[in-house]
């Protein structure tokens, strides 16, 4: 695949001349002569690189950098200035720029391209970079939300100790996404990743499933069984859903994490433990232990630190950004040529609560690219409802969001005659997450 460079100048033979030499050397170029040309691109695909004039007609060289770097955060960006000065040098490094080189150009420049795409090709595949990708649903930066960017900065700090991490959040939010994150930020990252979801399994299974067990010990049992903690040694184990695990096998997993040792089930002897332990669970914490689900002091051996993931309703200025993500995915997948939503499909997306959160968003979004038939995904492509007319919804309505997120579960498990699986399915969320819904808000079933 060629490698592709934007030149962006308004003296055109410059451009002309650049252009010729980089296209002899193999690249692809594209060409503008301003900034509002510039800026006409960012929904199309991404250049490698782009030497970027700092005084343009209409546009400020920084400013524009930083609006490169917003939109194409994997380029690699250079400065062209015929009369650069140190501190917008400096200011240049600081918005992302890869060098300030001053004008004439030489044949160095040349070199400096080459030295910035091997660079970009280095990160692109480095165990951050990959899982940073995971979190924000493509290359582009998804987090402009305080709370999203302040959960990232606490796993940049946190990944690279060893202690262990308690994850809380409503379902969908992405716990097992940013258990991923933890995992490739840290030094263990070469070793094995094992998840359990507590809930999935049956009580009289898990301690086996956790802890191993040993031929004979239980009915059905052919043969010794290797657990989880053992298999994920020199690792992580995620511990999904943990308030669902049950208390008796909770206090037997507190003791496995004093001791650093673990029996497996009618075994004689215990082995040494060395994995990271990752827990998660999308129950208020405080109030699963007042209601008996998890143990407190299991809850303080688990939760050296606490990261939460706030739900999407919370993240207003993260919706477009991450529907956006998904329709590059998902229309790349389909060979579909959709580049964007329609501005009525946008306030429909920004006005909507997602009761299932970045998953809901993410099967909408999914669905959509798949049903729309016209250009650009418009409101008719959707399947999510429009709050009701006579109510403008606010922001913070939370009394008024959870209302609709009743309503909306009521209408679909009628259309779906009782049917939680399905409902489930259609709302984007767990088939539990359904149930502590249908509990919390009374529906009768």
């Amino acid at each position: 695949m060629k490698r592709s460079i934007l030149l962006v100048d308004d003296q055109k033979e410059l451009r002309s001349l650049l252009g010729q030499s980089f296209r002899a050397r193999g690249y692809e170029v594209m060409e503008a002569a301003d900034g509002s040309t510039v800026e006409s691109m960012f929904p199309g695909p991404q250049p490698d690189a782009v030497l970027l004039d700092l005084k343009l007609p209409d546009a400020d060289g920084l400013d524009l950098l930083s609006a490169i770097k917003r939109h194409w955060s994997d380029t690699e960006v250079i400065l062209l200035s015929g009369y650069a000065t140190m501190d917008s040098a400096v200011e240049a490094t600081k918005r992302g720029a890869y060098h300030f080189q001053t004008k004439p150009h030489n044949e160095g420049l040349y070199g400096l391209i080459e030295r910035a795409l091997e660079r970009k090709k280095q990160a692109q595949h480095s165990p951050r970079t990959e899982a940073l990708k995971q979190m924000r649903g493509d290359s582009a930066p998804i987090f402009q939300c305080a709370a999203m960017k302040t959960v990232m900065r606490t796993i940049d700090r946190i990944a690279p100790n060893d202690v262990s991490i308690l994850i809380t959040g409503e379902s969908g939010t992405g716990k097992e996404v940013v258990a991923d994150v933890i995992h490739a930020l840290s030094p263990r990252n070469k070793g094995p990743f094992i998840k359990i979801n507590c809930a999935a399994l049956p009580r009289e299974l898990i301690e086996s499933e956790l802890f191993g067990s040993v031929k004979g010990a239980y009915t059905g049992s052919q043969g010794d069984r290797e657990g989880l903690f053992r298999q994920a040694e020199r690792g992580t184990l995620l511990l999904d859903e943990i308030s669902e695990m049950p208390i008796d096998t909770q206090s037997k997993l507190l003791r496995v994490l004093q001791e650093k040792t673990v029996r497996p089930v009618g075994g004689k002897m215990s082995y040494k433990t060395d994995c990271r332990i990752v827990a998660a669970t999308n129950r208020p914490v405080h109030e699963a232990i007042a209601a008996g689900k998890l143990r407190e002091d299991l809850y303080y051996r688990i939760s050296a630190i606490t990261v939460a993931l706030p739900p999407l309703r919370e993240r207003h200025d993260d919706i477009l950004l991450l529907a956006r993500a998904f329709l590059k995915r998902f229309a790349t997948e389909a060979s579909r040529a959709l580049t964007d939503f329609t501005p009525e499909a946008c306030k429909r997306l920004l006005q909507y609560p997602w009761p299932g959160n970045v998953r809901q968003l993410q099967n909408e979004v999914q669905r959509a690219v798949l049903m729309c038939e016209g250009p650009a995904i418009d409101v008719p492509d959707l399947s999510i409802t429009a709050p009701g007319a006579n109510h403008a919804l606010g922001i913070g309505d939370l009394p008024v969001m959870r209302g609709m997120e009743r309503d909306k579960i009521v209408e679909i498990l009628r259309a779906e005659a009782g049917n939680k699986r399905a409902t489930a399915k259609r709302l984007g969320i767990g088939r539990q997450t359904l149930y502590d819904k249908i509990k919390a808000y009374a529906i009768s079933e």
